[in-house]
Formats: structure tokens, C-alpha cells, sequence
């Protein structure tokens, strides 16, 4: 039966082997089907050639293959076929197929993947679908027409095609219409019309407009807000896979502000917006493990979603993995991966990662060419009134680094940004302490040094002291300056610890206190103080304090020699000099 059928066939006519393909396709019989369409496309069948590209592109009857499905596309299209130029621009738009525009054989060694978006043809192709009358066709003229590149885009022109294509009731024509519409609102009536346009979309079942429809009712733009109603379409459209509307809900979730909180759920749809690669969402289920107060931080896991979003080009997201590897937290501690992303994000324009750069670059991290990029960076910012990045430069400016060390523009930034940054204060009072790119001024220098001091700055506190132990730049004070000494040793600061012990070593208008030097003595020099060093070691050779001990007075002035302390070199030859007979 088989063979006669066959013998029949091969005297129909064209359109009748047409028909029987067709026939075996509707009843599943793809195999069989395939030879009687590939004999109706060679006797020039348009709808042959189409179903062929079909059949191609999906795997029916023939092993899938992109390449030839778009060779096949191409002819059906040329042929006049709407329904095969419709589709051949949808995929070029996609990037999921390339028109070479040629019958070259080698395009069977083609890639099947191409690089990226085909504009061109997409717009040839969808310009003769949308002329021939396609609403489908129109949707995508208009799509390249306003997404594509700067050369090809129209807004008005796609603003008409997106008309034609919404009165022909086609889906994506409404949700490009209500998307254009939105673009030139000015009265209520026209944010109505997106809303309806939208609404349309939305029941043909887009997700993208049942997502949209959501935002919109959620704003309350041209329709009355509703919170609840916009939930509900969010969650619809997040069920179909729109990313952006699993990233609200998900969000919605974790807030619990409109809908009872609920965080692993919230983050289950985070991290479904995430894998299917939205950078926001990886962001998101970041900051959830690093900075969120319901749950217990997990550094190690905010690294993994921080870094999946900063290879996507997150600028946020790159600067707090940056924080995570400048402190090790969840990760190996390591510098240069702190610069490399803080590079990433302030290259992007992020100013507080442009910051945490130059700090890191003063330490002597970063990469070729940081320096000058970081200067350059800090300019801009200050300029703008950022104070933290007006301190930066200064402190470039006094140490030449990635700039022409010049310690006159430096006291410039420094005192603008002393009206805000504590070490901008100590450092400005410093320079004016030293007359370095300013006259002396040593009562200025107090008040700033002051200010650091009250704002916390321990070496602020120290220099003060020291300051008011001298009456350098007002009144002298030596209780005031004892009490800030002892705060900052109580806070660990070596260089106040010295200074306590010089001050009850005696000659300073207090009474005498050997022991009690020679602790504070010890307790600094524990901490690598030279000088306190030094000093313990003349204290233990001598016994000044009662304690004798010259194996021990030898080592630390050992320790002190090791820093270039040159006094002690003198006090470690006399020590260990032969005893005269």
C-alpha cells in the first residue's frame, strides 16, 4: 500500500504533495512528512519552503540546525512569504540566527550561535512584513526602530507602526504602543490610554505587560493606586518567568510592608531572577546575606551572589565584593582583588568606590595606571563638594602619588575638607603646625588638631597633648593634657604611652614617678615604640625604677638599634663594653 501510495505521489501535483505533508505533520508524522515538503519547496512552493524552515529550526523530521533554518527562512522571505519575514527578524533581533545573505555552501560549517542581534536584516525583514500588512511584522519594525542602533532609530516612525500594529490588536503592538505612549504623557487622559494599552497586552498573556500593568497600578499612574492588586500581577508575571517582576515580588516578600514577610520564599524568587541572570536580583540575594537583620550574616554566600552580579557589570555589587576581599570577610583577603573591583565599580562612576580606590592605592595596592586614574578621579569628586574625596587629594597632592606633588594645592583641599573629615583636620593642623604649603600658625593649628581630637582622632588627642605640654599655639595645660594622654594609652595608642612615661620620668611640673614611667615605658615599647624602647633599656641598665636587669636592658635596646633608634646604638656598645680592670 505503501509502494502504490509512494507511485501516486510521485505523479501529484505540487500542491497535492503539499497537502500530504502537511496532513502527515498535523497527525505527528514529521519523518514521513519532511521528503514531500523539501519536493514541494524545490518545485518553488513558498509555504514549502517556510514549513521546511520550521521544521529545521525546530527539530521536526530532520536533525535541528539553525543555519539552514535560516537559509530556508530567507528564501520563503524573499518569496514574499509574511509569515517567514516576520520570524526571520524576531530571531535576528533574538540574536538567534544570522542572514549571511548568500547560498554559500560553507554556510553549513556556520556557527550556530551568532555573536549578537542581526539589526539590519531584522529590520529589512520586518519593514516588508509590516508593508504587507503583518501586525506582528509592525510590532517589530517599530521594536527596531526604537531599540535598535542610533542609526536606524525613529521614534515617531515607530511610534505609528506601534499604532497600526495595537489597532490590529496584535499584543506585543499594544505593549509597544503603551510603552511609547508613556514616553510623552502629559495628561491623565493619555497615562489612561497606556493603562489600557497595557491591560490589553497583559490579557493576551505577555508577561512583560502583566508585569508593567502591576508597576502602573502600583504607582497609581493613570488609574488608582492598589498595592494588593499590584502584588497579585506581580506575582502572575513572576510565575511566567519575568525576571524583573520575580525581583518585586521576591523583594515584596523579604520587606513585608504590603503582604506578610516571608524570607526564604522572598529569596527563593530572588534567587530564580538571579540564575536566570538578572545582576539586580544577584545584588539583592547578596545584600541579603551581608546587610539584612533577619537573618544571620553569611559572607561566604553574599560573596558567591555579589560576584555573579559584578560580572554582570553591577558597579554596586562589584564595590562590596571589593569590601568583602579588602577585609576577608567570606573570602581570602587579598588586596589586589579588592582593588580589582573597586576598579569595576568606580570606573562605572561609583564615587565611593572611586574613594575606598584611593585609600587602598595610598597603601599600595592597585594596578598600572591607578594612580593618575585615582588622581583624576579625586579631582572630580572634590570639585563636585565631596569632602572625603577633597581630603584624598590632598593627601596625593602632599605625597606626588598619580600627581605633581605640590603641597601649596594640597592645604587647599585639606581645609575645605576640614569642615567635615576629622583626619582632614589633623592633617591640615599638622601642615599648619609645620608651615608646610602655609605659614605657621600654630593657634589655627590648635583649634583644628582640637576638633579632630573631640571628633575621636586618637593621634589627634596625642598631638593636642603634646601641644598643651609645651603651650604651643595657646595656653599651657598639663592636666589636660595628662587626661587626654591617659585616654588615648587606655585605647592602646603607643605613642600617648611614651609620652606618659617622659612625663613621670620627671622634669615636667609633675612629681616624680619612676615606677610608673617605667610601666608606661614597657607598655609602649611592647607595642614596637623605639623610643620607648630605648628608654626601658636605659631604665632596666641602670635600675632607676629598682629593677636591674641588664640581659633585659640589652634586648630592648637590641629591638630599638633594629628600628634606627641612634641613641641606642651608643647605650648597646656602653652595655656591652668589657669591664675595665
Amino acid at each position: 500500500m505503501a509502494a502504490v501510495l509512494g507511485r501516486l505521489m510521485g505523479l501529484a501535483s505540487p500542491e497535492a504533495i503539499l497537502r500530504r505533508a502537511v496532513s502527515l505533520s498535523d497527525e505527528g508524522k514529521a519523518a514521513e512528512a519532511f521528503p514531500l515538503l523539501a519536493r514541494a519547496a524545490k518545485a518553488g512552493l513558498v509555504d514549502a519552503e517556510f514549513r521546511i524552515a520550521r521544521c529545521y529550526l525546530e527539530g521536526l523530521g530532520v536533525p535541528a540546525s539553525r543555519v539552514e533554518g535560516a537559509r530556508w527562512l530567507e528564501r520563503a522571505a524573499s518569496h514574499g512569504n509574511v509569515e517567514a519575514q516576520t520570524l526571520l527578524s524576531a530571531l535576528c533581533i533574538n540574536g538567534l540566527i544570522s542572514v549571511a545573505g548568500d547560498e554559500r555552501p560553507d554556510r553549513l560549517f556556520a556557527a550556530e550561535v551568532p555573536a549578537g542581534p542581526d539589526f539590519a536584516a531584522a529590520l529589512k525583514w520586518a519593514r516588508a512584513a509590516a508593508e504587507a500588512g503583518s501586525a506582528s511584522g509592525q510590532a517589530l519594525l517599530a521594536y527596531v526602530l526604537t531599540y535598535g542602533p542610533d542609526a536606524m532609530r525613529d521614534p515617531e516612525e515607530a511610534h505609528r507602526w506601534y499604532e497600526r500594529s495595537a489597532a490590529a490588536n496584535c499584543a506585543e503592538g499594544h505593549l509597544g504602543f503603551a510603552l511609547s505612549l508613556a514616553r510623552q504623557t502629559t495628561d491623565l487622559a493619555s497615562r489612561r490610554q497606556v493603562v489600557a494599552e497595557l491591560r490589553s497586552a497583559a490579557q493576551a498573556g505577555l508577561p512583560t505587560a502583566i508585569y508593567l500593568l502591576g508597576v502602573v497600578v502600583h504607582q497609581g499612574f493613570g488609574i488608582s493606586r492598589n498595592p494588593e492588586a499590584a502584588l497579585k500581577l506581580y506575582h502572575h508575571a513572576a510565575g511566567m518567568g519575568q525576571r524583573a517582576a520575580q525581583v518585586r515580588w521576591g523583594t515584596a516578600l523579604i520587606e513585608g510592608k504590603e503582604i506578610e514577610r516571608d524570607l526564604v520564599t522572598g529569596e527563593t524568587w530572588l534567587r530564580r531572577a538571579a540564575l536566570a541572570g538578572d545582576a539586580e536580583a544577584a545584588a539583592l540575594v547578596g545584600d541579603l546575606y551581608a546587610q539584612n537583620t533577619h537573618l544571620p550574616p553569611n559572607f561566604a554566600e553574599a560573596a558567591v551572589w555579589y560576584h555573579r552580579a559584578a560580572e554582570a557589570g553591577h558597579k554596586a555589587a562589584a564595590r562590596a565584593l571589593g569590601s568583602l576581599y579588602l577585609t576577608g570577610a567570606g573570602v581570602v583577603q587579598d588586596s589586589a582583588e579588592a582593588a580589582r573591583w573597586l576598579r569595576v565599580s568606580a570606573e562605572a562612576g561609583d564615587r565611593a568606590s572611586q574613594v575606598d580606590l584611593a585609600h587602598l592605592v595610598l597603601q599600595g595596592a592597585g594596578g598600572d595606571g591607578d594612580q593618575a586614574k585615582v588622581a583624576g578621579w579625586l579631582e572630580e569628586a572634590a570639585a563636585a563638594g565631596d569632602l572625603v574625596a577633597a581630603f584624598n587629594l590632598g593627601v596625593y597632592l602632599v605625597k606626588g602619588v598619580g600627581i605633581e606633588r605640590d603641597e601649596q594645592q594640597a592645604v587647599q583641599w585639606l581645609r575645605r575638607a576640614a569642615h567635615g573629615v576629622p583626619e582632614a583636620q589633623y592633617m591640615y593642623g599638622r601642615m599648619l603646625t609645620e608651615g608646610r604649603g602655609v605659614p605657621p600658625n600654630l593657634e589655627e593649628a590648635r583649634a583644628w588638631i582640637r576638633q579632630a581630637a573631640e571628633a575621636g582622632m586618637q593621634d589627634a588627642a596625642v598631638a593636642l597633648a603634646e601641644m598643651m605640654v609645651n603651650g604651643r599655639g595657646g595656653p599651657r595645660d598639663l592636666a589636660g593634657a595628662l587626661a587626654l594622654f591617659e585616654k588615648a594609652a587606655e585605647a592602646g595608642h603607643s605613642g600617648a604611652m611614651f609620652a606618659l612615661g617622659a612625663l613621670y620620668g620627671g622634669g615636667h611640673d609633675l612629681p616624680t614617678d619612676r615606677d610608673a614611667a617605667e610601666r608606661w615605658y614597657r607598655a609602649a615599647a611592647e607595642r614596637g615604640h623605639g623610643h620607648a624602647q630605648l628608654m626601658l633599656g636605659r631604665y632596666l641598665a641602670a635600675g632607676v625604677a629598682g629593677d636591674l636587669d641588664l640581659d633585659e636592658a640589652r634586648a630592648w635596646l637590641e629591638r630599638a638599634v633594629a628600628q634606627g633608634i641612634a641613641d641606642a646604638e651608643a647605650d648597646l656598645a656602653a652595655l656591652t663594653a668589657p669591664a675595665e680592670p
